[in-house]
This record gives C-alpha cells, structure tokens and sequence, in this order.
C-alpha cells in the first residue's frame, strides 16, 4: 500500500473526499477543513470561531496520523472575507496560537468568493511532515 486513509475517532465519514492521506515516506496531506465539528456541526458562524476550529480539526488529524502540530510544514487558508480576517488580526493570531502555539509552517491565503458549504467561512488544507 502506498499511502493511509487518516480519519480521526469519532468523526463522521467524509463523503467524496479524506480528511488525511498519509504516504508511504511520512508526508501527511490534510484536506481542506472548516470551521464545523466531528459531527459536521457548526458551532459558530463567527470567522475567528470556524478558524479556530479548523485549525483544531488539522491537529485532530495529525495526532490521528501519530504526529503534532510541529510537523504541520504548510497551511493554505481559503477566506470569504478579506476585510474580517484583516480587521480582526489580534483575534486572528490569539486563536491560532490557542491551537497551534508559536509554530508557523509555511502559509498562504488565498481571498474566495464562496465554500462549498454555505456556512463556511474559512477553510484551510495543510501539509504535514511526520518524524
């Protein structure tokens, strides 16, 4: 086998995608998450509240893959608001190191028109590289 379906405990299934595709030589690809829970719920309909829970969704997958947030090496956020997410920066930042600490891979942002999900506010995919 070349590679490893990740898909934390507890979580309902993905449909038409997976959460976690880890290969063979230890690189972890974390699809987009957003801001709702295990159950698919979202909890918040907030930006900084869906950020930090997709942020907390990345470490669910990676601790499921046996690694940790220091092994994250890149996030690519997706943002429908470019005004909120900049008005909001010292928000932003408190939730991310909530979640992540003072570790920062490599990131880029890209400004979008919409989700998938109508409610989503952000979604961020990540790249992680386990020990």
């Amino acid at each position: 086998m070349t590679h490893k379906i990740i898909q934390p405990d507890g979580w309902l299934p993905a449909k038409g995608y997976a959460n976690g595709v880890l290969t063979r030589d230890g690189v972890l690809h974390i699809g987009g998450q957003i801001g709702w829970t295990a159950e698919q719920r979202f909890e918040s309909h907030d930006f900084v509240g869906q950020m930090r829970q997709a942020l907390h969704n990345i470490r669910a997958i990676v601790e499921a893959a046996g690694g940790t947030v220091e092994d994250v090496t890149r996030l690519t956020w997706f943002v429908t608001d470019k005004r909120e997410y900049l008005a909001r920066q010292p928000e932003v930042g408190a939730a991310y190191r909530e979640v992540f600490g003072r570790h920062f891979p490599a990131m880029s942002m890209v400004v979008v028109a919409g989700l998938i999900e109508d409610e989503a506010l952000v979604e961020i995919e990540a790249t992680a590289h386990l020990r």
